[in-house]
């Protein structure tokens, strides 16, 4: 109650990147009522963790604490921090894979004091529908992510999917999305397509079981050149 209050800040709430390339997901932390980045009496600790779909779940990423640095699974030999000042926890990420693509957590902590910034990582790329050629309504989740690893993808997530139906992609099919949903994008109403009088948009079929429902997917992929 008497100390400077910690606040956690990220400049920006989205950054853009693409696929092999390098980014920094800016996070800074202050006090109020001074000017300090810490107040010298306990060890900041940083930890940056990617949220998921279901925000109960979150997948560490990196943690460091005075000069011990960890990090873990897909990201290990890939992150850091930048660290150009006392009071930056920026997380720098190189060689960035599809997977990256989403929420990522910068919280510090200091002693009983903590607060967090959420910052989004976006990929550019392309969305692009996938059925196999067995015909229509053949895959269930698993399948379906396997078959975009199979063509150098990604399953699409809802805001990708999004983007590309604002940027014009209509489809009448609808496919799995990586949060387990099932989706399509219509740009142009049509009788088969649920009918002429429906709304242009994507639209949601909802949660289906992974193992026993089958349909199409959409995939993303982003090239190295961005």
């Amino acid at each position: 109650e008497n100390g400077p209050r910690l606040l956690v800040v990220a400049e920006q709430a989205k950054i853009f990147s693409h696929r092999g390339g390098n980014v920094t997901l800016p996070c800074k932390f202050y006090h109020e009522h001074t000017s300090a980045a810490g107040s010298g009496t306990h060890k900041i600790r940083i930890k940056w963790t990617k949220l998921t779909y279901d925000y109960l779940k979150e997948v560490d990423v990196f943690v460091a604490m005075g000069h011990h640095r960890k990090s873990y699974g897909s990201y290990q030999g890939r992150v850091s921090l930048r660290e150009s000042s006392e009071n930056d926890a920026s997380l720098v990420i190189t060689n960035i894979k599809l997977e990256d693509y989403g929420r990522y957590k910068c919280e510090v902590i200091e002693g009983l004091e903590d607060d967090t910034a959420v910052v989004t990582l976006n990929l550019e790329g392309v969305v692009f529908p996938y059925s196999p050629r067995l015909g229509r309504y053949n895959l269930n989740f698993h399948e379906a992510q396997r078959a975009c690893a199979e063509q150098d993808s990604v399953m699409a997530s809802f805001d990708q999917l999004y983007d590309a139906w604002r940027a014009g992609l209509d489809w009448c099919n609808a496919g799995w999305l990586s949060d387990g949903s099932v989706q399509y994008p219509i740009t142009k109403p049509r009788e088969p397509c649920g009918g002429r009088n429906t709304v242009p948009g994507v639209r949601n079929y909802g949660f289906w079981d992974k193992d026993k429902s089958r349909y199409d997917v959409f995939c993303f992929t982003s090239n190295f050149n961005g």
